[in-house]
């Protein structure tokens, strides 16, 4: 593993507690960060801070409630003075539906979590970034959002939204020591796949032309260069880890 240097930064992790966001949250600690796990199973959140280590925090945060995002960043303020880094790994899957069939509370649902989930934790941390003039955001998107996986349209739309959001703020903090970019991961078996159908499964895996699915660890490893202040000058990017499926 190469030596990301995070001595000092503090860091929040959303949906931190299992899968690709446990990896980043260990990997930040590993790297010398005192991490913040922002999950809505607080008990997870705990487990997993406790397993990983270090100055690990685990805390029951709903990112679809404003409210509460605010409080639990007013309270990392009060505990650490700020915040360095926010990955926004929160998010769900949604159901598998043709568009035209698409439950409308259920595409509510997928929208409420990976998008305005989003929204509202990059709200409660960029003032505070702004006043200090640091900051390191890594939305999670997906290889998805870009390509668009049939039966999964609000999946896809609202991955699409994040990669949007990513270039508003790139350019809207450009002018300051604060990077915004995201990352379009192809799938990577975790706990979210407990919510496709076996065909979507099949049908992702063989659009990998690395025949594997995603590691998390692979994720937690470009996370941690873009969370890092050697990521200088790339912001508004768009970074992939598709094992080859993109072709833009």
């Amino acid at each position: 593993m190469n030596q990301i240097d995070l001595n000092g930064r503090v860091a929040i992790v959303t949906g931190g507690a299992q899968g690709i966001g446990r990896a980043i949250a260990a990997r930040f600690a590993a790297s010398g960060a005192k991490v913040e796990i922002w999950d809505v199973d607080g008990a997870l959140a705990a487990q997993a801070a406790a397993e990983i280590g270090g100055e690990t925090s685990g805390h029951a945060v709903d990112v679809t409630d404003p409210a509460a995002v605010k409080a639990a960043a007013d309270a990392l303020e009060a505990r650490h003075g700020g915040v360095d880094i926010l990955v926004t790994s929160a998010g769900i899957a949604g159901a598998n539906h043709k568009t035209w069939d698409y439950p409308l509370e259920e595409w509510a649902r997928v929208m409420r979590l990976n998008v305005d989930g989003t929204l509202h934790c990059c709200q409660a941390v960029i003032p505070g970034m702004i006043r200090r003039n640091y900051g390191r955001l890594v939305l999670v998107a997906s290889i998805a959002g870009k390509e668009g996986n049939p039966n999964a349209s609000a999946y896809s739309a609202s991955k699409a939204a994040v990669i949007a959001l990513t270039k508003s703020l790139g350019k809207e903090l450009a002018t300051q020591d604060i990077a915004v970019n995201c990352i379009t991961p192809a799938a990577a078996r975790t706990r979210i796949f407990d919510q496709m159908s076996e065909e979507h499964i099949g049908y992702m895996l063989a659009k990998i032309p690395r025949g594997r699915f995603l590691l998390p660890d692979e994720v937690a490893a470009m996370v941690a260069f873009l969370a890092s202040a050697e990521n200088s000058f790339t912001t508004g990017g768009v970074f992939d880890l598709s094992g080859g499926r993109a072709t833009y």
